[in-house]
């Protein structure tokens, strides 16, 4: 058995893998990248694969990071069944559309100014219709049964308790008269998401790849998280501001808005909390995404996945996505009109890392103001809008205009759909029969390293990080396998990716530094040493570029 890493190698998106056993070649995910210098690059690039090739897929869950290149797979030929939970299944019927109508809208937004400079426009890299019509191959399947996929090869879908429909996958090869099992899990969830069960523990594996994420941090606890919410919101309104929070329309949205209705039942008797609730519960809370809202729907479908406590409270009438207050906005004009008037209240609006839809119009309205809040309750991908709002930018640039950050940044990372540290060491102690070997993927090569570390240190199980394009042979001792030819496609396109998100970072300090300049009225009566720190930090932006020149 032999494992291509094609994606999330090293990285947290564009989750990818090439598996050949039992003469047979599979995909688990075909995700697209996410982050501004990757979208171009590695997403319309050539899959080092032949698609009509390939056998089956297996997804893991619908987030666009593991699916978003379905599409564009099934327009080069792919024709095979892809194995989904029916959650899956369903999510991807509004997610991939929506994803090609992006697609399609990024595309004409660029092919103006390629037209305007005599270039000739691109194509998109897939539309909503054609993600629509990929959806005729996708097979749903139940958690707890095993499916058999192709001879010799079986498979068991779990809850993986990530998001509605997310599973970690149990794989069954027999090949030479010997079985073994690889597991591939998928996203894991937080072990205390609300809405949803917590991950399922698996009793055994040959083989394990798992994800990174967040392998060097631990989260908040959901107690703590729910009164930093309610205080962040409350100091917000009790100013006159209005609340931003960039949140992912599948998943992330719906766990917020349960925890806005959840938020009534703690501290009853605490007066100050409870003023607080109340002040939140009249308080317009809007749904700013025609997605979210359709997946919200889609929740409502499938609530027989949510956890007992919540399947109890549905028998009584309690739904916990509806309370006072909650509004839904599916057409732009609503949208729109969210801005010309300001007043208190709360708008939950996608894209989670604010890199495109209707979120950046929000931002670019409520950055400058000091009364606002941009409350951020996801994982920020490096190169992100999102991730540079977050890591302190001064100034930000939204629809070409450059945005004076004054509003209040919050980041509560306890509302991440991502296991922490405890809980992806817990899933590998919880095995009764330990891998022999353990790929970790989806995560930064910090994160990585530091939980190869306690995962070798801890169960003396042998941890390989692979890289991008990195094929394996699959045993108790992998064996890196390359082709040349392959390898140095791999090391083409990481190369360019990483002058491009280079360039990307000196351009930003380059605005940052001519702003500051044209700001500074006193500079010519600024002392001789800080005009030379000036120079000297000019000099070094000229030294980097003249390094990527050569």
């Amino acid at each position: 058995m032999n494992i291509t890493f094609l994606g999330a190698a090293k990285t947290v998106t564009g989750s990818n893998f090439l598996v050949e056993a039992a003469g047979k070649k599979f995909l688990v995910d075909c995700g697209m990248y996410q982050g501004h210098a990757t979208q171009e690059l590695e997403n319309s690039a050539d899959f080092l694969f032949n698609p009509q090739e390939i056998d089956f897929m297996l997804l893991t869950h619908a987030h666009i990071d593991h699916s978003g290149r379905i599409p564009k797979l099934y327009n080069e030929g792919f024709r095979a069944p892809i194995y989904a939970h029916k959650a899956t299944v369903d999510l991807c019927s509004i997610m991939l559309p929506d994803s090609g109508h992006i697609q399609e809208t990024e595309i004409e937004w660029k092919n103006r100014k390629r037209i305007r400079a005599g270039q000739e426009p691109l194509p998109p890299l897939y539309t909503a219709e054609e993600a629509e019509k990929c959806l005729e191959i996708f097979k749903p399947v139940k958690y707890d049964e095993i499916v058999d996929v192709a001879e010799n090869i079986q498979v068991r879908f779990n809850d993986a308790g990530h998001m509605l429909g997310s599973s970690i996958i149990e794989i069954w090869v027999t090949e030479n008269g010997k079985t073994e099992k690889i597991v591939f899990t998928g996203d894991l969830g937080n072990n205390d998401i609300p809405l949803l069960d917590s991950p399922t523990m698996i009793e055994s594996a040959d083989y394990l790849v798992m994800e990174s994420t967040y392998g060097s941090r631990l989260h908040m606890r959901n107690d703590e998280k729910a009164k930093i919410f309610l205080d962040i919101i409350s100091e917000t309104l009790d100013n006159g501001g209005r609340v931003v929070i960039p949140s992912f329309a599948v998943g992330r949205t719906q766990e917020i808005l349960y925890e806005i209705d959840k938020i009534k039942e703690t501290r009853k008797d605490d007066e100050e909390f409870q003023r607080k609730y109340q002040q939140l519960m009249k308080t317009p809370v809007f749904v700013d995404s025609p997605l979210a809202i359709s997946a919200t729907e889609i929740f409502k479908m499938n609530t027989d996945l949510f956890e007992e406590e919540i399947q109890e409270k549905l028998k009584h009438g309690d739904h916990p996505l509806e309370f006072p207050g909650l509004q839904f906005t599916r057409t732009a004009d609503e949208s729109k009109a969210l801005n010309e008037t300001y007043y208190p209240s709360i708008i939950i609006s996608a894209s989670g890392m604010c890199d495109i839809g209707r979120i950046k119009h929000h931002l670019k309205h409520n950055l400058w103001n000091p009364a606002s809040t941009i409350l951020f309750v996801g994982y920020q991908a490096p190169g992100t809008l999102g991730r540079t709002i977050v890591d302190g930018a001064e100034k930000v640039k939204i629809f070409g205009e450059e945005i004076t950050i004054n509003a209040r940044i919050e980041y509560i990372e306890g509302y991440s759909g991502h296991a922490d540290q405890e809980w992806l060491l817990n899933f590998v102690y919880s095995f009764i029969n330990k891998p022999k070997h353990i790929f970790l993927v989806h995560g930064e090569e910090e994160s990585q390293e530091v939980l190869k570390g306690l995962i070798e240190e801890n169960t003396k199980i042998p941890v390989t990080i692979p890289g991008l394009g990195e094929k394996y042979e699959v045993s108790e001792i992998p064996e890196l396998k390359e082709s040349y030819e392959f390898t140095k496609k791999i090391e083409d396109r990481s190369l360019r990716l990483q002058i491009l998100e280079k360039l990307y970072k000196i351009k930003d300090q380059i605005n940052v530094m001519t702003e500051a300049v044209k700001e500074d009225k006193s500079l010519d009566e600024n002392s001789e040493d800080e005009i030379n720190s000036l120079n000297n930090k000019v000099k070094k932006l000229e030294e980097q570029i003249k390094g990527l020149i050569e």
